[in-house]
């Protein structure tokens, strides 16, 4: 009877050991699994624009990881970018072609949405902030909001802002949206700046980026142009 006892104690211990290592293994897997996916859903910060080699920068624009970034990260991205190819060696210069030429298939889609998702991310919130507020301070804000991109795109595309004031800066576009309406009106036969809907903003909205907004997004952005429009050519 000691012997039968002693023998079901053994059998209970090495139970126990068997159990422990399984238990063991399965935490280790658990664990590791864990870390795949934190890996997975962590989100990889851009590369230093000045510092790191042209095309693993250009290479950030053709990960989903660039349109997680909070909008004015991108955008200073993008800004600071652009003032690197503004000074780009020529050997950075052939890098850069050859990294384009390369970029076919997921990562030239990749790469142009990311591109999409900065413009509809701007009138997005252009529109959102415009919306809510009262009619009489709409005005305003829509001349304040295409000052302050226009002057950003300036910076883009020569790296300085012209010296132009902001009431300047309006007229100008006051007189481009009259011209430009004259020329849709010739080339349609007539109508208005609100029931045409046919300026290089809204074109460029319906053509390329709409599809990626919510309907919510959608009809304030159109509201939100349209007012625009109507806005610098009756200003």
């Amino acid at each position: 009877m000691t012997m039968a006892l002693s023998y079901q104690v053994q059998l209970f211990l090495e139970d126990r050991k068997r159990l422990a290592k399984i238990g063991g293994a399965l935490l280790v897997a658990l664990l590791v699994c864990l870390a795949l996916l934190w890996n997975a859903s962590r989100l990889r910060q851009p590369p230093s624009i000045f510092d790191t080699p042209i095309d693993n920068t250009l290479g950030y624009l053709t990960l989903k990881d660039f349109s997680k970034l909070p909008l004015e990260e991108r955008i200073r991205f993008m800004m600071e970018l652009a003032e690197r190819f503004r000074s780009l060696k020529p050997s950075e210069s052939a890098a850069m072609a050859a990294f384009l030429a390369g970029v076919a298939g997921p990562a030239r889609d990749q790469l142009r949405d990311n591109v999409k998702m900065i413009a509809k991310d701007v009138l997005a919130e252009g529109a959102q902030n415009y919306m809510a507020l009262s009619p009489e301070k709409r005005g305003a804000f829509l001349d304040e909001w295409i000052i302050k991109w226009q002057r950003k795109m300036e910076k883009v595309t020569t790296g300085k802002e012209e010296k132009k004031t902001d009431s300047e800066r309006l007229d100008a576009m006051r007189d481009q949206g009259k011209r430009n309406e004259e020329r849709q009106n010739r080339m349609t036969g007539g109508g208005n700046l609100s029931d045409r809907g046919a300026n290089g903003f809204l074109d460029f909205w319906q053509g390329e980026i709409q599809g990626s907004s919510t309907p919510r997004e959608q009809g304030q952005i159109t509201k939100f142009l349209d007012d625009m429009r109507t806005r610098l050519v009756n200003r």
